[in-house]
C-alpha cells in the first residue's frame, strides 16, 4: 500500500471542549470537532439542557453559546461514556430533574463511582423504583448550583469519573478536592488530556499528588480552538501498513499531545514497523511482518482490540496486559477479543488483567462486534490478510468513526 488517510478530530477532545464551551462565560468555536454518534449525543444532550449549538460553514465547525442550563429533561447517552459519565455533574448544576438512559449494552456499564460522588456532595441521585443506582438509568436532580469540596472516587473501572468531575468542577462554587482511592488508575492519559483542557480554558488544576485533583472555583474561558485528529482512530489505519505491507501516512499528527493515541507509532514499531513524522505528516511502513509484543496498554486501553488483531497474525506470542478495565467498556472486549479470534481458527485466552494471544493459521468466517467500534475496526484489520472475514455490523464504528468502511476502502 501507499495511502495518505484523513482522520477526522478526537472524539475524546471534541466532547470534553464540548462540555466547557458550554459551561463557558461566553460564546466560543469549535473547529475540526468529530461528528459522529458519540459526539451528536453529546450536542443533543447539550441542547435538551440550555445551551445553543450550531453548525458553520461546515459541520465540523461548532458555535456553542452558553445558557441558563435547565432541568426537567431527558438525556440520550447512547452508548458514550463521556456522555453518561460527563454530564451528570453538568446536569447537577441544572435547575431541576435530568434523567439519562440509553442503549441496552449502557446499561450493563459502570456508574456508581460518579454516581456516589455526586451524592456524597449533596446531589439527590435516584434510580428506577427510588433504589440508588448503579448503571443506567438514573435522575439527577439539579438545584441549579454546587457547593462542591471534597469527594473520593474510586475511579479503578475508568478514568472517564475523574474526568466527568473535573469538567464541571470549576462551576462548583467551591471548586473540587477529588482524591482517588481505588487500587489502580486506567487510562492516566485521559485524565491528563482532560487537566490540560481545563487549562487552556483559564481554570487552575493542582495534580501535584498521585491520585488527586484540586479544582479552583473560576470562569471558564470562552474560546475559538481547532480539534486535533483522533490518534487512537488512526491506529487501524497505521496498523494496516505492518499487515498488508507498504506505507500509510496519516497529516495532521500533532508534535506533542496528551491522547493516549500516542503510543500507536512505538507500539508499530515494536510489532515490526517503522514510523516516522515529517512536517506533521506520520507515516508506518511495513512489510508484512508482525511480531508478538508483551506489554502494558493500561495507559492506552483503546488501543488493546486492534493490537491484539495484530498480535493473532504475528509470528511469535503476545501479552497484553494491565486491561482489566476493558470488560467494563462497549461490551466485555477481552471476552470478545478472546471468542472472536478464537472463531477463526486463533488461540487467545483472558488472564486476570489481559490477553495472551498465541498466533494459530487462521479461516475467514463472521467477525461479531458487539455494537463495539473497536472491535469492528479489528475484524478489518485480520481481513486484509486473511481471506472471506466477514466484519458484523461494520457501521457500528459511526460511534467514533463515521464512513471508516469509505476510508478503509479509500486507503485500500
Amino acid at each position: 500500500m501507499d495511502a495518505r488517510v484523513e482522520i477526522p478530530g478526537s472524539k475524546s477532545l471534541t466532547n470534553r471542549l464540548l462540555v466547557l464551551a458550554a459551561l463557558a462565560e461566553g460564546p466560543g468555536v469549535l473547529r475540526g470537532a468529530l461528528r459522529s454518534r458519540d459526539a451528536d449525543l453529546m450536542i443533543g444532550a447539550l441542547r435538551s439542557l440550555g445551551v445553543t449549538i450550531t453548525e458553520g460553514d461546515a459541520p465540523s465547525t461548532l458555535h456553542v453559546t452558553p445558557g441558563p442550563l435547565t432541568g426537567d429533561v431527558d438525556v440520550d447517552c447512547g452508548l458514550a461514556g463521556t456522555v453518561m459519565r460527563f454530564l451528570p455533574p453538568v446536569a447537577a448544576l441544572a435547575t431541576g430533574p435530568v434523567r439519562f438512559d440509553g442503549d441496552p449494552h449502557a446499561r450493563v456499564r459502570p456508574m456508581l463511582p460518579v454516581l456516589h460522588a455526586l451524592h456524597a456532595l449533596g446531589v439527590e441521585v435516584t434510580g428506577p423504583a427510588g433504589a440508588f443506582p448503579a448503571t443506567l438509568p438514573f435522575t439527577i436532580g439539579g438545584r441549579g448550583g454546587l457547593r462542591g469540596g471534597q469527594v473520593d472516587v474510586d475511579a479503578s473501572a475508568s478514568s472517564q469519573f475523574v474526568s466527568g468531575l473535573l469538567l464541571a468542577a470549576a462551576r462548583f462554587d467551591e471548586g473540587l478536592s477529588l482524591r482517588h482511592i481505588g487500587t489502580t488508575l486506567p487510562s492516566l492519559p485521559h485524565i491528563e488530556m482532560t487537566v490540560a483542557t481545563l487549562r487552556e480554558a483559564g481554570v487552575v488544576v493542582d495534580d501535584s499528588r498521585d491520585g488527586i485533583w484540586v479544582v479552583q472555583p473560576a470562569p471558564i474561558a470562552a474560546r475559538d480552538v481547532r480539534v486535533e485528529p483522533d490518534l487512537s482512530n488512526a491506529a487501524p489505519f497505521l496498523a494496516a501498513a505492518l499487515v498488508a505491507g507498504g506505507s500509510v501516512s496519516i497529516p495532521g499528527w500533532p508534535a506533542s499531545t496528551t491522547q493516549p493515541g500516542a503510543l500507536v507509532p512505538g507500539l508499530l514499531e515494536q510489532m515490526g514497523g517503522t514510523a516516522s513524522l515529517t512536517d506533521g505528516v506520520l507515516t508506518v511502513t511495513g512489510d508484512g511482518t508482525v511480531h508478538g509484543i508483551d506489554v502494558d496498554l493500561h495507559a492506552a486501553g483503546e488501543l488493546a482490540p486492534n493490537v491484539a488483531a495484530l498480535a493473532a497474525l504475528a509470528d511469535s506470542p503476545s501479552r497484553l496486559r494491565g486491561i482489566a478495565h476493558l470488560r467494563g467498556h462497549e461490551t466485555d472486549r477481552l471476552a470478545a477479543l478472546a471468542t472472536e479470534i478464537t472463531r477463526l481458527g486463533g488461540q487467545a485466552e483472558e488472564t486476570r488483567d489481559g490477553l495472551v494471544i498465541t498466533p494459530r493459521p487462521l479461516r475467514g468466517g463472521v467477525w461479531r462486534t458487539y455494537a463495539d467500534h473497536r472491535m469492528a475496526t479489528s475484524g478489518a484489520l485480520l481481513g486484509l490478510r486473511v481471506p472471506g472475514v466477514q466484519v458484523e455490523d461494520v457501521e457500528t464504528t459511526a460511534k467514533t468513526l463515521p464512513g471508516f468502511a469509505g476510508l478503509w476502502q479509500a486507503m485500500l
